[in-house]
């Protein structure tokens, strides 16, 4: 089983797999640095599911590198075609269908638990590997030698572009996490800003945050449900926050932005997507990252937001600019001398095993991510984009 398992997902690259019983089994044309993993019967049993399996094998020790790391062994899956998007018959979409609607339903108390999962883990963890101002999601490499920092803070620049806030407007920040984005809107846009999340650590340290940056008077952090507001605002903004509305909710929270913004407003949403359409989230991540998390196609998304009659005025693509987030955010992960005493091994291999199959979905997968701007008015925002150049200058 193993052999003809290797044999589909690896076709470039130089594995060698030690199994149980002193078996070996290489895979691969030969090329690139060699990989030598040792896999024992638990690990054997685990990969008979591979999308969980082999996170699980390597989390708990069944699966152990003696040569390379996971990320290697990923990267050779990928450039052998190993994630490339598969359409699937009729009866496996409407199974993937089915099984999102379960693991999704997302009320308020399942979407608050979920949260809880995995953002109140420990804001000292998130210190560790993300950026200074704490951006939790895809930067935007104008340039390919910008530092993180760098990159982070052009993403937040260009979103606020897209947001044409002038002094004053009234802006939510939907998913406000550690609250770097409203603080940047509200310095450098002067918006005045209302951030909402569902995770008590995110909120206290956003809170302390602006406090200490002396923006605490033009910036409300609430923990509270995007959907339980009932108040206009001139600008909405969305960032990361999609992934864990669920399918299920897609048309509630293009509804809810269509009902909270004014009638000359503009919302820009910024989420991780998929090219290939509608699926099923990853076993691992679903079970063990981001539990109730959906990553939408493109299509799914376009219909909710023609059924909450908004204009869509921009749409743009990014799609190799998350590879290089995650893979900094996991040599950062890796490099930390601090995490081992903070989290045991079985954590650090978890994580490092979602930071590298992120990356892997960006690099060699169909996932990527799109910023859309959306208006209640076709003329809300200017008829070219020559804004956000002339902006930037």
């Amino acid at each position: 089983m193993i052999e003809a398992l290797l044999a589909k997902m690896i076709k470039t690259g130089d594995l060698t797999a030690h199994l149980p019983g002193g078996r070996v089994v290489k895979a691969g044309d030969g090329s690139g640095p060699p990989v030598v993993i040792r896999i024992n019967n638990r690990g054997l049993r685990r990969l008979a599911n591979p999308s969980l399996g082999l996170g699980e094998g390597y989390m708990e020790g069944d699966v152990v590198f003696e040569r390379g790391t996971i990320a290697d062994l990923l990267t050779i899956v990928g450039e052998s075609g190993g994630r490339k998007p598969k359409r699937g018959s009729a009866l496996t979409r409407f199974r993937k269908a089915l099984k999102r609607r379960i693991q999704q339903v997302n009320d308020r108390v399942a979407s608050r638990r979920n949260v809880a999962h995995h953002y109140d883990l420990s804001n000292d963890l998130y210190r560790r590997f993300l950026d200074a101002d704490m951006q939790y999601s895809c930067a935007y490499f104008e340039r390919p030698d910008m530092t993180l920092e760098e990159a982070q803070a052009a993403k937040k620049a260009l979103i606020g572009r897209k947001l044409l806030i002038k002094p004053g407007m009234k802006t939510l920040d939907i998913g406000s996490g550690w609250g770097g984005l409203s603080m940047t809107l509200a310095k450098d846009f002067g918006a005045r800003m209302t951030g909402v999340t569902l995770s008590t650590e995110q909120l206290a340290l956003a809170r302390e945050r602006a406090e200490k940056a002396g923006l605490a008077d033009r910036i409300d952090f609430r923990l509270t449900d995007y959907r339980d507001l009932n108040e206009p605002f001139d600008r909405i903004v969305s960032v990361g926050m999609l992934e864990h509305v669920g399918a299920p909710n897609f048309q509630t929270y293009f509804d809810t932005i269509a009902r909270l913004l004014d009638e000359d407003g503009v919302a820009v949403v910024h989420s991780i997507g998929k090219m290939h359409g509608p699926g099923a989230t990853n076993a691992f991540t679903q079970k063990y990252i981001f539990p109730g998390g959906y990553i939408p196609g493109l299509s799914e998304i376009v219909a909710a937001i023609e059924k909450a009659g908004l204009w869509i005025t921009d749409i743009e693509i990014l799609r190799l600019h998350y590879a290089e987030t995650c893979r900094i955010w996991r040599e950062r992960f890796l490099a930390d001398p601090d995490i081992p005493r903070m989290f045991d091994e079985r954590f650090r291999r978890m994580w490092e095993f979602y930071l590298a199959g992120a990356e892997l979905g960006f690099r060699h997968g169909g996932h990527m991510v799109f910023q859309i701007q959306l208006a209640k008015k076709r003329d809300a925002v200017p008829l070219t984009r020559d804004y956000l150049l002339t902006a930037r200058d």
